[in-house]
């Protein structure tokens, strides 16, 4: 059953839609845990709207086994996935930093406010997103470590390669995660892929996963995988990489490869000259689950992030 979120009228007799599916099982007892799977907070960010079709194409189709409250939140940015822009158009913000809105606020404080409304009182939402058009990631989960106690038991559940438990960071506070945590709605944010694409099997691998946390919570009671069991890690096992010249960077190795401390794992090139503007090498030994994927880059673009250890 399609709803609509929220609504605000713009220009031209258009309007700023937000709208979810929420699916309930054939006899409802009232007693029914309820999951948000949301996405599309960024525009640019499309991993999420993949996951969103299977959740909803596997629920349809054995909708027998369902015995909670799903409800699926493909772009909580329709404006943004529809101009393929990261922010939402014309206001030139980013929906990831004004949470948890203002209902008396301008237009997107206002729709801020009234997805953490609707989402209030779930039981669990995953925050599906992708990288940028910049980088590439393997399929992780990002948890804050305030929040690691309750939600990575459930990041290990997600059939995901990484956890990543970070440190509190101020710009955190007005992320959706965040805000929604903050009223007492655990919330897990996965990252996976890059921007503007879809990588097909990150996810089915999520999808999965978001089946093996609905079965724990006693919504889905179909048959699920055995989730893989993730990498935990915190911020001191990650070793940055960033540029330290401007032009092109050609990678030298695969993403989600073991590198050692000192390899070279690209170059950046000048094409004005054809000089070599700096050989990039790994910071420490471990795996490279993070690679540049747009080539142009700045003075301190980031390159790379590599796991410290030793990883299969």
């Amino acid at each position: 059953m399609k709803k609509t979120v929220v609504s605000v009228g713009l220009a031209v007799d258009e309007s700023l839609r937000v709208v979810k599916n929420v699916i309930m099982p054939d006899n409802v007892t009232g007693k029914e845990k309820r999951i948000c799977i949301v996405t599309g907070t960024h525009g640019d960010e499309l991993e999420g709207q993949y996951v969103c079709y299977e959740l909803n194409r596997i629920i349809r189709e054995q909708k027998q086994h369902l015995k909670g409250i799903v409800e699926i939140y493909p772009a909580l940015n329709p404006l943004g996935v529809d101009s393929i822009s990261r922010g939402i158009p014309m206001f030139d913000l980013d929906m990831n930093r004004i949470f948890p809105g203002d209902e008396n606020g301008a237009v997107a404080e206002y729709v801020a406010s009234r997805i953490i409304r609707d989402i209030a009182g779930a039981d669990l939402c995953i925050d599906i997103h992708a990288s940028n058009i910049f980088l590439r990631e393997i399929p992780q989960a990002r948890v804050n470590v305030n929040t690691a106690r309750e939600l990575v038991p459930i990041a290990r559940r997600l059939n995901l390669d990484f956890v990543w438990v970070h440190s509190a960071a101020t710009v955190l506070e007005s992320t959706l995660a965040h805000s929604l945590n903050s009223i007492g709605v655990p919330t897990v944010v996965v990252e996976m892929g890059v921007g503007m694409r879809i990588t097909e099997s990150f996810c089915h691998q999520l999808t999965h996963g978001i089946f093996c946390v609905m079965k724990d919570m006693g919504i889905w009671q179909g048959e699920t995988i055995t989730p893989k069991e993730p990498i935990i890690s915190q911020d001191g096992m990650v070793g940055f990489v960033n540029a330290n010249a401007p032009g092109i960077f050609v990678p030298s190795v695969e993403h989600w490869m073991n590198v050692a401390e000192g390899e070279v794992i690209g170059h950046i090139l000048n094409p004005l000259d054809g000089t070599v503007q700096e050989e990039v090498v790994a910071p420490v030994h471990g795996m490279l689950f993070t690679l540049r994927e747009y080539p142009v880059v700045s003075c301190g673009s980031l390159i790379a992030r590599v796991l410290r250890g030793d990883f299969v």
